[in-house]
């Protein structure tokens, strides 16, 4: 494997070096965490889509096409409708009230009484995103170069955390477009085809293989229902994803290159499903489903390919793992560490009280990647701690976001009964239900929803300078944040 080997190696070198790049141009805030806000439509598609395409999507979407055929593609298809939906009917917006987190969009919607408790809850869902990322180096790296479980993810993890706390979105956004091309080369132009023509084309796998593997809804529409309010939603909330929706240089960028990458996803989600069923004919008694990337790559493709193809694999879990790692780094240093420092920020680059913003949010990207890493060693399966940050999420934050795009009447204190309400359930129902049930997020959220109306009736509608302030920030005519003191943005 001595070829593979050195497109591997080459790889992981060239991210390295981009780190390096992007550390020369991330010298103020908004340029190492949101590269500037202005990136262009082909950048931002290939960007946008690297991050939501991870481990999950396509070791996984491949896992799933091996167990279920066809129908293993809705995992990824639910992700990209959500990456659809946020693109034409919120980013615009999204983009342009300029500013860096989710719970800062609370603040300024609701009159700044909701960023802590929103903040902590996001930083958990992007903690744990970033840890189970980071595990699948794991297997990758064993794969590759057989090393045990504890070097592949210090290696892998290290170097994500190394070009990301170089130069910050600027590093990410450079690895996230070489990490686009080599998924697109690797897995759709090389890996898909190949495996179809091993596996004796298309009529052979359907003789192959029982019927059901060829229905589009074989994995039952429970399940689809449940990556819909899972996925879909948790694409529209994200801090991972809507920190991307930030480096937009206009809104045309943002609704336009997010629609090309949603649909982008689509087409992955189908490969990787075609890919998984070609699996199931080539290697029908498999130990787990998720083995079935690695050994189709392994087994069936030739020197040199090999590399490549596994160097997607790489690229998939590298840009998720590094889009978390610095969402969970601004949500910790800007929602959590700098309300409770009691902080001003001042001008761009500078806080108020003279502290450098690049130089901390740099080292909170560091103090997150090594906890992450020390995370991913001691866990060995965080299927469960992710289906509980992800339910947080939904359960939690995803009514008092959408309510205050779409609800003029909502209100703060309705704001934080949501949250309070919809997570305290979710916790609650997954004592009773099991955390891998289906009930917890489907009542979680509507708990969360009674919540918020209710509160929300109840409670005096939002001051009408609040709500002023919150219109004129919507249609992009309120100052960028770094130029104002963050009390101000959030009275």
């Amino acid at each position: 494997m001595a070829v593979d080997y050195i497109v591997i190696v080459v790889y992981l070198a060239g991210m390295l070096a981009m780190g390096w790049w992007g550390m020369r141009r991330a010298k103020s805030k908004s340029e190492f965490l949101v590269a500037g806000r202005r990136l262009g439509p082909g950048m931002y598609s290939g960007t946008m889509a690297a991050i939501v395409l991870g481990g999950a999507s396509t070791i996984g979407g491949v896992g799933l096409g091996y167990q279920y055929g066809l129908s293993g593609a809705w995992m990824v298809v639910t992700i990209g409708l959500g990456i659809l939906a946020l693109s034409v009917f919120f980013s615009a917006r999204i983009a342009r009230l300029k500013v860096y987190t989710v719970s800062e969009m609370l603040d300024l919607r609701y009159g700044g009484r909701a960023g802590v408790i929103s903040g902590v809850v996001m930083w958990a869902y992007t903690l744990m995103l970033a840890v189970t990322s980071t595990i699948a180096y794991a297997t990758i790296f064993d794969v590759l170069f057989d090393v045990n479980r504890t070097l592949a993810i210090v290696l892998g993890g290290s170097i994500v955390v190394a070009y990301s706390t170089l130069g910050g979105m600027w590093s990410i956004t450079l690895t996230d477009m070489v990490q686009f091309v080599v998924k697109t080369i690797g897995v759709l132009l090389l890996l898909l085809p190949i495996a179809v023509v091993k596996a004796g084309g298309f009529s052979e796998m359907k003789a192959q293989l029982p019927t059901e593997y060829f229905d589009p809804l074989g994995i039952g529409g429970e399940t689809i229902f449940t990556y819909v309010l899972i996925y879909t939603f948790g694409m529209l909330i994200g801090q991972d994803i809507w920190q991307r929706v930030f480096t937009a240089g206009s809104d045309r960028t943002a609704k336009w290159g997010g629609t090309v990458a949603g649909t982008y996803c689509l087409v992955y989600a189908v490969a990787g499903a075609i890919i998984g069923t070609a699996a199931k004919v080539l290697y029908p008694k498999l130990a787990s489903p998720d083995d079935a990337f690695a050994t189709i790559v392994k087994d069936e493709l030739p020197m040199g390919v090999r590399g490549l193809v596994l160097a997607a694999a790489l690229a998939a879990v590298m840009s998720t793992s590094s889009g978390a790692l610095i969402a969970c780094a601004t949500v910790a240093n800007n929602d959590i560490w700098s309300r409770l420092r009691g902080a001003v920020r001042g001008p761009e680059g500078e806080g108020a009280d003279g502290h450098d913003e690049v130089k901390g949010n740099r080292a909170f990207i560091l103090a997150m990647g090594v906890a992450v890493i020390l995370i991913s060693i001691a866990l060995n399966d965080v299927v469960e701690a992710l289906t509980v940050a992800y339910n947080l999420l939904v359960g939690g934050l995803l009514v008092p976001i959408l309510g205050g795009l779409l609800w003029k009447r909502g209100t703060a204190p309705g704001a934080l009964a949501a949250v309070a309400v919809g997570g305290l359930a979710v916790v609650g129902l997954m004592a009773g239900y099991g955390i891998l049930a289906n009930e917890p997020v489907y009542y979680g959220l509507l708990a969360s929803l009674a919540a918020y109306v209710a509160v929300s009736l109840a409670t005096r509608p939002t001051d009408e300078a609040t709500l002023t302030a919150w219109r004129e920030r919507l249609a992009g005519r309120a100052p960028e944040p770094e130029s104002e003191p963050a009390v101000a943005a959030h009275q």
